[in-house]
């Protein structure tokens, strides 16, 4: 490691944080990780691997910047109880996965009575954007976000990263962001539907999608990424079922508190409840779209089923 070279930890390797960690180690930041395996391959693009919190810190040089890459709930509390003896007063750590923002207000609390910054980093943009430039929304305190921010702004695409105010708020900003995002596909997909059961017309959907990414109004990575899938696989062959971790009904259970209307929302999570007990190409469409940004899998996953179930601790 050059003197004075920039510094990052990962906490979670997979395909999130190991692709975050080639890309950082690309744009010559000294990267640190360490998960449960090792990973040769990240190895071999400059990615140096440490086997216990002790050796992880041992690498970094105070004030350490620590990205976790962990599935949200008590994974995340389960590192900071091991990892968070071991760093010193000053140090920057921050939860880059889709956690609950109360238990990101919890954990913040937590950390800054033992002098810790956590930062709650709300993370865009899929494998892709983790590989090449992704988009950052980050809550917490001022001090904490000067010290990550010369690593983050280097890790995100031009104007890709914000500070959205105190803790909490950037995995509130990203919840409010992936319920956008349901109401998003599910528009898509019902247009899917529609194209393909008018009967009147014998419809391209390949060269359709295709013009829709360049220049229509509702151009977008959506546009783009359905017009790839259906160029790697027929719809048909899709199944219908789509699996998620639930963070977005968490949004609408806070707008129910709040009394604040997300009809759209709300409806795009309960088609997607009904995507478990019917087969249609709207839903389809959405699994398509939501495995293109995120390796989101088609039909049922018990792993899923269960990280939906105990990623959120704290209770509206």
């Amino acid at each position: 490691m050059a003197e004075g070279q920039m510094q990052l930890g990962i906490v979670g390797l997979g395909k999130m944080g190991g692709n975050l960690a080639v890309q950082a180690a690309e744009k010559g930041i000294d990267v640190v990780g360490t998960a449960h395996h090792k990973k040769p391959e990240l190895e071999e693009q400059g990615v140096r691997f440490a086997g216990s919190y002790p050796e992880f810190a041992a690498h970094l040089r105070p004030p350490r910047v620590i990205y976790l890459s962990v599935p949200a709930g008590p994974p995340v509390d389960e590192v900071l109880a091991e990892m968070v003896p071991h760093l010193d007063r000053g140090d920057v750590v921050m939860d880059g996965g889709n956690s609950f923002y109360l238990d990101s207000m919890a954990r913040e609390k937590e950390c800054a009575e033992k002098g810790i910054h956590f930062l709650d980093c709300g993370t865009s943009g899929g494998f892709t954007g983790a590989r090449h430039g992704a988009c950052f929304m980050v809550g917490g305190s001022a001090e904490g976000f000067r010290i990550a921010e010369p690593v983050l702004r280097r890790l995100a695409v031009d104007e890709g990263l914000v500070h959205t105010g105190k803790a909490g708020s950037g995995h509130f900003v990203k919840l409010v962001h992936n319920g956008i995002e349901f109401g998003m596909l599910q528009a898509i997909g019902e247009g899917v539907s529609l194209m393909r059961g008018c009967g009147q017309f014998d419809l391209d959907l390949r060269a359709i999608f295709h013009n829709w990414a360049h220049g229509s109004v509702i151009r977008s990575w959506l546009i783009e990424l359905m017009e790839q899938g259906l160029k790697e696989r027929n719809l048909e062959s899709i199944e219908s079922y789509v699996e998620d971790t639930g963070e977005v009904n968490w949004l609408l259970e806070s707008a129910i508190q709040w009394e604040v209307p997300i009809p759209v929302t709300a409806i795009a999570i309960m088609e997607l409840f009904k995507s478990r007990e019917k087969d249609s190409d709207t839903y389809r469409s959405i699994a398509l779209m939501r495995h293109g940004f995120g390796g989101h899998p088609f039909g049922k996953d018990e792993h899923i089923a269960e990280e939906r179930k105990i990623s959120r601790i704290a209770r509206i």
